[in-house]
């Protein structure tokens, strides 16, 4: 028999309209599988069980009226929720994954935690992130250590570490992480887990930055979609939020029949790619090819100057941001975080500049390079997953913090949209991932020819902890 927490958000609205079960059954079936799991995972900070009790009993009051939430022409009403620790909730401190953090309680709902409310889902809790989101990581000076379901001696992947290990876990069927350079599509692939990073302001987020946005990580791509279509409604707090769109977010069907597919092996620059990885994204092109898409090979556009000077630029930020720290507070920091974020201090307003405009180079770059393609085939990662008490994948050489970023990022500085999907598994039995990159804006379009992958890939694996750890 089915359990209530592995189901598909899909799954759970259906179960409701039909009366088979309610929000509270299926809420008490999650909290349960947190309770046995979490003891070894570490994917929750916050669980509210309290507040998700009544949220549930509220949903099934809904659903017992005939009156459940609608939002755009979907529910979510009565789905279990987790968010990111970074996106803030009313009354509820935001430690940013760090022990330094200031612990006073957020005021208000960030867009997307204030989207989900509104459309009624249960809110479990917030999921655990690295020190200020700044590694692949789940290693934390604040959290205990994330571990991967499938593997817990291995990494989860981050910085929306716990986001994907709830997700594999089977702590519900949605979590959100947030992404500036992979920390939603690296954790999602190191998972199995469907992991959306939408063009730069589909989402509302607040704060708003270059290249930052939120995704959902969801085990299926039509629970991306409905994530989708209530996260993605304007909110004026965001400066960069795309104008009022009429996306139909569950028409997912689509030929692949004719599609112009680009494939991309070779990144360019950072890591060289393993054997393992580039074996199992280039049988994903074989079968799209089979499919009737016309796949052609994509030479790399991206160089390590390009990628030396955006991590540059990230470390000043960072440098400025520690170094208003009380000695006292830097002292707590993770070693590997203030060392890779002081180096980016002295630098001369000239150099500064040139790591900034590292970002623009990535974005024309990257447009120019996938323009001629429906989409791009790449790999999520160069690398396979590594140890879970790891920083990096060659553990702790801050001279190569982003090395292993190459493939994510340009995306990410394009503001085009890429999700993360698995395809097949390392020797470790730790999920491979498939990134599906598109043209800028066309969101649905990653969706659907994901949703297409879901349907000719071979037969996944069971969920590792479905039937508990």
């Amino acid at each position: 028999m089915t359990k209530l927490n592995t189901l598909s958000a899909a799954e759970m609205i259906d179960g409701y309209r039909k009366g088979t079960f309610t929000p509270v059954d299926v809420t008490e079936a999650v909290l349960a599988q947190i309770d046995l799991c979490e003891p070894e995972l570490n994917a929750m900070w916050t669980v509210d069980r309290e507040i998700a009790r009544a949220s549930a009993g509220e949903s099934a009051a809904r659903w017992k009226a005939g009156n459940p939430i609608i939002v755009r022409g979907v529910s979510l009403d009565g789905v279990p929720v987790t968010l990111k620790e970074n996106i803030a909730t009313k009354g509820v401190a935001m430690p940013l994954g760090t022990a330094v953090s200031d612990m006073t309680p957020r005021p208000a709902d960030a867009p997307p935690a204030a989207r989900m409310r509104e459309a009624g889902v249960v809110l479990l809790g917030r999921t655990t992130m690295p020190d200020y989101g700044m590694l692949s990581s789940g290693l934390s000076s604040f959290h205990k250590l994330a571990r991967n379901p499938w593997n817990t001696a291995m990494n989860p992947g981050g910085s929306s570490a716990g986001a994907g290990t709830a997700g594999a876990a089977g702590y519900g069927p949605i979590h959100l992480g947030t992404d500036i350079g992979g920390s939603v599509r690296l954790p999602a692939a190191w998972c199995g887990l469907a992991g959306l990073k939408p063009s730069l302001g589909r989402i509302p987020i607040d704060p708003p930055f270059m290249g930052r946005v939120v995704g959902p990580m969801t085990r299926t791509i039509e629970d991306a979609a409905l994530a989708m279509a209530v996260l993605s409604q304007p909110d004026l707090r965001d400066h960069m939020d795309l104008p009022p769109n009429d996306i139909r977010w569950l028409d997912l069907d689509r030929e692949v029949k004719g599609l112009r597919i680009g494939l991309h092996l070779d990144p360019g620059c950072g890591m060289p790619v393993d054997p393992q990885v580039t074996e199992a994204v280039s049988a994903a092109a074989r079968l799209f090819e089979a499919a009737g898409a016309i796949v052609e090979p994509l030479a790399p556009w991206m160089t390590d100057e390009m990628l030396t000077g955006l991590d540059d630029f990230w470390r000043t930020r960072a440098g400025i941001d520690v170094s208003a720290l009380s000695p006292e507070k830097r002292a707590q920091l993770l070693p590997i975080i203030r060392n890779w974020a002081e180096s980016g201090l002295g630098k001369s307003g000239e150099e500064v500049f040139l790591g900034y405009m590292s970002t623009f180079q990535i974005r024309a770059a990257t447009v120019a390079a996938t323009s001629r393609f429906d989409f791009v085939l790449s790999p999520v990662s160069p690398n396979v997953s590594f140890p879970a008490e790891w920083a990096y994948p060659w553990d702790n050489d801050v001279n190569r913090a982003m090395a292993h970023i190459n493939f994510t990022l340009p995306y990410s500085m394009s503001e085009q949209p890429a999700v993360a999907v698995a395809c097949g598994y390392d020797d470790a039995g730790v999920p491979i991932g498939l990134q599906i990159s598109g043209r800028r804006f066309d969101d649905l379009g990653v969706l659907q020819l994901a949703r297409a992958w879901e349907r000719i890939r071979p037969e996944q694996r069971p969920w590792p902890c479905d039937a508990g750890l």
